[in-house]
């Protein structure tokens, strides 16, 4: 039993020395350096998304390798990801060993949680500012545009308390891709603003069906007349609209209301009909729209490209395409003369490292995305818009918008509208608290309206005791209750990473193998006095 002991203690004292060397290292607070060592070479990493659009990739590689060519001295690794969630499930991996990426396109959300390391990701402020190496710095190789030439409204989405822990990279914002044939011939007069109760109307009565079984309004057997990609946004929109609780920029969870509710139960009442539903549950918008399945898609302006029979990234079998006009509008509204929008779209977060000038050289490269060349490229892929006044207001911008038809590709239409949509509104749009744990929040708003829709689906009763229910089950899903306490000034711990547990599970053995030798200690003991 001693030998056992002995050699479980070793073992724990081996966990400990291991988690000391690999786990979490604390960097002090980055200073920025008075000089850029051009004498030296260094070797950064950068993680960005592109799925299917594959000349958001040709852009990318262009912006590096014309960046390497001004600065020799600097290498560039690309590393592609297909989603921003698998960007975020990597980062938060690698921050215990500090092995994050130099620059990452991200979202505030995902900072919030990467910043509860010890000066991980490093706050932008005085890089803003520094004459030399600052945003229209006297020693910069390109032309960076300088802070005033931000776009204030999303550059402001990317502050975290006092301080910008990222740059706006692209912005885009939600909008609804109509098919304006069949709102025609269902009798509706589209608006240039849309409001729920238009929406739903016109929904319910593209319902109605013929006596072989058909749909009228498009002579098919399947019709769902509103879907929505993102309904984590069609959540927060709503509630944004009625001037209804959230969440607290500290943190509080504000989500479970009166409003919610009542929101919750309209969808219902829509989704039992089969006139709502979503992309989780039915899948992309945009195939069902362009099959003429569909009359109000609801997706990011940045997915213009695959909307409305011509769409250049359309989906779908070709002989499945249906001819129609298609309207572009803002997101439904509940209040058309105050409308709010959500602003959406990926930042760029510089990761601290021992070597400051190592950071400087992220610095340099995540600064260069900010280009007219880059900003105007990447824009143009997609209903994406600039996140600077000098790329917007520059010929080559200005050019490409006022060419909307000229072609399928390049100045598709639809895209176009979208790109319209949010530079005319942009003062409309609003972003949500960003704090440790705001993106479990966000996922839970779209978690609820993917739960009414699926019971509704399933005819199950929706009345007081099912939300009742939904509320907890939502909060111990996403383990909201601990964002409350951490609002509250308590830390969120959250999972434990596998080597906590090795060793959290190594110690409860320890415990139970001396217990075991205290107890046949004993019984030795006893039998001995009996004797």
């Amino acid at each position: 039993m001693k030998r056992i002991l002995s050699l479980v203690l070793t073992l724990v004292f081996s966990l400990l020395l291991f988690t000391g060397c690999h786990g979490a290292k604390r960097r002090d607070a980055f200073v920025i350096p008075e000089e850029f060592d051009t004498s030296r070479e260094y070797e950064i990493s950068f993680w960005a998304k592109s799925d299917t659009n594959v000349t958001q990739t040709r852009i990318y590689e262009k912006a590096i390798r014309d960046f390497e060519a001004l600065y020799p001295n600097i290498k560039v690794n690309l590393k592609i990801y297909t989603d921003y969630g698998r960007i975020y499930n990597d980062v938060i991996t690698n921050i215990p060993t500090a092995t994050t990426p130099n620059v990452c396109i991200t979202y505030p959300d995902h900072i919030a949680t990467y910043m509860t390391g010890d000066n991980t990701v490093v706050p932008l402020d005085a890089l803003f500012a520094n004459e030399k190496y600052g945003l229209g710095g006297s020693a910069l190789r390109f032309d960076s545009p300088t802070l005033d030439e931000m776009i204030p409204k999303f550059l402001e989405e990317c502050r975290i308390g006092d301080e910008h822990y990222a740059m706006p990279y692209m912005r885009s914002t939600e909008a609804c891709y109509v098919n304006k044939t069949y709102v025609e011939k269902l009798g509706f007069e589209l608006p240039e603003v849309l409001t729920w109760d238009f929406v739903f109307e016109v929904a319910e009565a593209a319902m109605e069906k013929d006596e072989n079984g058909n749909f009228k309004v498009n002579g098919q057997k399947t019709m769902i007349p509103f879907i929505y990609k993102s309904t984590d946004n069609m959540m927060i929109q709503m509630l944004a609209q009625k001037d209804a609780g959230y969440s607290t920029d500290d943190g509080e969870i504000l989500i479970f209301n009166d409003t919610t509710e009542a929101l919750l139960s309209e969808i219902a009442i829509h989704a039992g009909t089969g006139a709502f539903s979503t992309f989780k549950i039915s899948s992309y918008p945009a195939n069902f729209l362009n099959a003429g399945q569909c009359i109000f898609a609801v997706d990011s302006t940045a997915g213009a490209t695959w909307m409305g029979t011509d769409a250049p990234l359309s989906d779908i079998a070709e002989d499945k395409l249906v001819e129609f006009e298609t309207a572009v509008r803002m997101i439904p509204q509940f209040d058309t003369e105050n409308p709010e929008m959500i602003s959406q779209g990926p930042s760029v977060c510089i990761f601290n490292k021992e070597d400051p000038q190592e950071v400087l050289a992220a610095w340099l490269f995540a600064q260069y995305l900010l280009t007219d060349d880059v900003q105007i490229a990447y824009s143009q892929t997609e209903g994406y818009v600039p996140v600077t006044s000098k790329a917007q207001n520059s010929d080559t911008y200005r050019d490409y918008l006022s060419r909307a038809g000229e072609d399928d590709e390049l100045y598709y239409s639809v895209k176009l509208d979208a790109t319209e949509l949010l530079i005319e509104n942009t003062e409309n749009t609003f972003v949500t608290p960003v704090f440790n744990g705001s993106a479990s929040l966000r996922n839970a708003a779209g978690q609820m309206v993917e739960n009414v829709t699926k019971s509704m689906r399933r005819k199950e009763t929706v009345d007081d005791a099912y939300f009742e229910k939904l509320y907890a089950d939502i909060t111990a899903l996403y383990r909201l209750d601990g964002l409350s306490a951490m609002a509250d000034g308590k830390a969120e711990l959250g999972e434990l990473p596998a080597m906590s547990k090795a060793l959290i599970g190594t110690l409860v053995a320890i415990w139970l193998l001396i217990g075991i030798f205290v107890g046949a200690d004993a019984l030795k003991k006893c039998k001995k006095r009996s004797i």
